[in-house]
């Protein structure tokens, strides 16, 4: 069986080929905890948890390892805002994180640094980019020099002229090129916080935490780094020109396989626009199950048109598998269907598996019973869905949906009282959307299922 990967390096898809098979390595760029995690933060968590389950289906040894940066001028502006202590807003944000993805029935990784471990790393890691003549310090600060690293840009396919007239930063006294970046700042000096240095008292880049980090724990070379595609430039072109400069290599990992974008009813998300929404929000309306379903029907390397409607559809999925299996002991059920497996297998294809598996659910519902085994097991090894009794899950989630209903209705009610009508045909449309259709009677507000 042979593992095919969209690699953003080469621009291909390829067969992978491990540098070790008794010791494959990846890293993954994990959530910045200034806040709850959102839904483009949960996306690679389920991405590459997928892809985690496959590698361990196919070596005996698979190290993971996801990083948390907890250093990051976002964490910084956040906790300054609120008045508290940095550690106490991270801490905070990196327990909702668990609890949040503990609900999408994800492996747990192998390792889970923190940036603020590794601060030694980093200042080690940057001495030697002064060293090497590919860093330089200027005005407190210490800055990558990128026309030290000769194919700086090459990874993510930028033109660097149009980046340097594009650049908003014009400040040339400080930096020698306007697109080198900082690889160690100074306090601010209303808000002491940072670590002594050669450079004074300070904190990391961004993007010298990932190098420091990955290089600490899966060596000069590593088989797959992963991450959202926004990542690709400048985070990862960055992580490239930093490592590649101090080991000598072409590159840091053999294979880059990047998530594509994630939008909400076809916008993009953002703080700024109204439409970010965290995981919590729709882990109290959904099952964390029917939320990992949504986000594998699409390809991960194509773009993710979130919606409720999505969410609901991947609910209705989700009931009909339940049902066929509701009379069934699934204890005992640990086979794997090979077409799954082969759709997996060839670069992830999450769509075309689910397709097969909801055949199966056809088949088992015309008294095929001998396939349940393989749906479970695919399910619960390969998905990481199926994961509760058929049972609970219908108490559970109909419950859940039910509360969620009636506080939309509330709502509902309420803005209609303040003849806020606009609100409350948005409420309306919302359910709608997850497929509940609402009627105002003369005993109040009655809600059904649109099918």
């Amino acid at each position: 069986m042979q593992l095919k990967l969209s690699n953003t390096l080469s621009g291909k898809k390829e067969i992978f080929v491990p540098i070790d098979e008794n010791n494959i390595r990846m890293y993954v760029c994990g959530p910045t905890v200034y806040d709850r995690a959102h839904l483009g933060n949960a996306r690679p968590v389920v991405v590459f948890d997928i892809l985690y389950r496959v590698l361990k289906l196919l070596y005996n040894k698979v190290l993971y390892v996801r990083n948390i940066t907890d250093i990051d001028d976002k964490i910084y502006n956040a906790a300054k805002s609120k008045n508290i202590d940095i550690q106490e807003l991270t801490e905070e944000n990196i327990k909702f994180f668990h609890d949040d993805i503990s609900k999408l029935n994800v492996l747990d990784v192998d390792i889970e640094p923190r940036a603020t471990e590794h601060i030694p790393d980093m200042i080690q890691f940057i001495e030697k980019l002064i060293e090497n003549n590919n860093a330089y310090l200027s005005n407190n600060h210490v800055y990558f020099d990128i026309s030290s690293f000769e194919n700086y840009g090459k990874f993510s396919k930028k033109n660097l002229n149009e980046l340097k007239e594009g650049a908003r930063i014009k400040v040339a006294e400080i930096k020698k090129n306007q697109m080198d970046f900082v690889l160690w700042k100074p306090v601010d000096k209303n808000f002491d916080f940072g670590w002594e240095s050669p450079w004074g008292k300070g904190r990391p880049g961004w993007h010298i935490e990932c190098s420091a980090m990955s290089d600490k724990y899966l060596g000069e070379i590593f088989d797959i780094h992963g991450g959202g595609i926004d990542l690709i430039f400048p985070h990862h072109e960055n992580e490239i020109a930093q490592s590649c400069s101090i080991k000598k290599m072409q590159t840091m990992a053999n294979y880059w396989v990047h998530n594509g974008h994630l939008t909400l009813n076809s916008i993009k998300m953002s703080k700024s626009g109204g439409n970010s929404f965290t995981v919590n929000e729709f882990l109290e309306k959904f099952d964390g199950e029917v939320l990992k379903l949504a986000f594998l029907t699409t390809h991960y390397a194509s773009p993710l048109n979130f919606s409720l409607g999505m969410l609901a559809q991947a609910k209705n999925i989700l009931d009909r598998w339940y049902n066929a299996i509701k009379d069934l002991k699934l204890d005992k059920f640990s086979t794997i269907s090979q077409d799954v497996l082969d759709a997996i297998l060839d670069d992830l294809n999450t769509p075309k598996a689910i397709s097969i598996l909801s055949k199966m659910v056809d088949n088992i519902n015309k008294g095929q019973i001998a396939e349940a085994p393989a749906l479970v097991g695919t399910c619960r090894r390969v998905l990481g869905i199926l994961m509760k009794d058929p049972v609970d899950w219908f108490r559970n989630v109909d419950l859940q949906k039910e509360e969620w209903i009636k506080e939309k209705i509330n709502q509902r009610a309420i803005a209609k009282d303040n003849k806020n009508y606009q609100l409350a045909d948005d409420i309306r449309n919302e359910l709608l959307r997850a497929e509940i259709v609402i009627e105002d009677t003369a005993n109040g507000t009655i809600w059904k299922n649109k099918f």
